[in-house]
């Protein structure tokens, strides 16, 4: 198995990592993740990550087989349509998209002929599917939870799993958007952990400082108005939030909790120096904190 060469590229605005993976022997890459930047007050989008990439991708040869998208984002636009009309490289998501774009079609009251299969990307992905970019075999892990679309792209010893898991500083991801689940993203995460030892985890956002701070005290404000969860094991995950935000613990505490994780036997991985792009587990010696 040919492990790939992986190089992150973040985005301030959004806190989001987009990816660029390739083969070192065959030069075969693809991009996973890309943002098409939006200015709310100017309602308008550009294109300047997408450049970003493509300029690597160029500037170090890599041929681009795909543009893979790992879930619906909430806090950005994909890029994948404007950089395969720059390409012709086809794009890829995970097939729950077409629930995602039900729940969305209903909530923001979009024409009757707005499609809800997937058209608009070249592939959907089932789990467990398996494919090749060069000589790195590449299987897609379906992830739910922060949506019920999320999917995981393990490419060789790199697993991208999006916004399942975030940096040290701010836990896990959100469960609460239409569709979302916290007993989903709690057997996500434990799937992602079972990945072997030497996994890279690349994650799907990095905040600054100062937005983890921010992010807790939206989870408290949340708790403070006795937010209705959607599922009802989720009570109970209502619950310890609510008992660890009395005990003023720090959000990754609250995030885990709310999730019921009770994983034991080790320390919380360190960011690696390498932009703080990826956590270099062992993923079975993961431990809140």
């Amino acid at each position: 198995m040919t492990n790939p060469i992986v190089k992150g590229f973040w985005d301030q605005p959004t806190g989001s990592w987009q990816y660029v993976f390739h083969d070192p022997d065959t030069m075969k890459g693809a991009i996973v993740d890309p943002v098409l930047d939006f200015d709310p007050l100017a309602g308008a989008t550009a294109t300047t990550n997408a450049a970003r990439l493509l300029d690597y991708v160029r500037e170090t040869g890599i041929e681009l087989v795909w543009i893979l998208d790992t879930h619906p984002h909430a806090d950005h636009f994909s890029a994948a349509q404007w950089l395969k009309t720059q390409t012709g490289v086809p794009t890829a998501i995970g097939e729950k998209v077409t629930e995602v774009q039900k729940l969305w079609k209903d909530i923001y009251n979009l024409p009757a002929d707005f499609p809800t299969d997937g058209r608009q990307w070249d592939r959907l992905f089932a789990d467990g599917d398996r494919f090749m970019v060069g000589n790195v075999p590449v299987r897609v892990m379906f992830s739910p939870g922060h949506t019920l679309a999320s999917v995981t792209y393990v490419a060789g010893d790199a697993a991208f799993v999006h916004d399942t898991l975030m940096m040290p500083d701010s836990g896990t991801s959100r469960a609460d958007f239409p569709g979302g689940s916290s007993a989903a993203l709690y057997d996500s995460i434990s799937a992602i952990l079972a990945l072997p030892p030497q996994t890279r985890v690349f994650v799907g956002h990095d905040y600054a400082p100062g937005r983890a701070a921010q992010c807790e005290a939206t989870v408290a404000d949340h708790l403070a108005r006795n937010i209705h969860w959607q599922n009802a094991p989720d009570a109970a995950a209502y619950r310890a939030l609510r008992d660890a935000r009395d005990a003023t613990l720090p959000l990754p505490r609250l995030m885990l909790a709310a999730l019921q994780v009770n994983i034991r036997g080790g320390r919380l991985p360190e960011a690696e120096d390498n932009g703080r792009s990826y956590l270099k587990l062992p993923l079975n010696a993961f431990q809140t904190r």
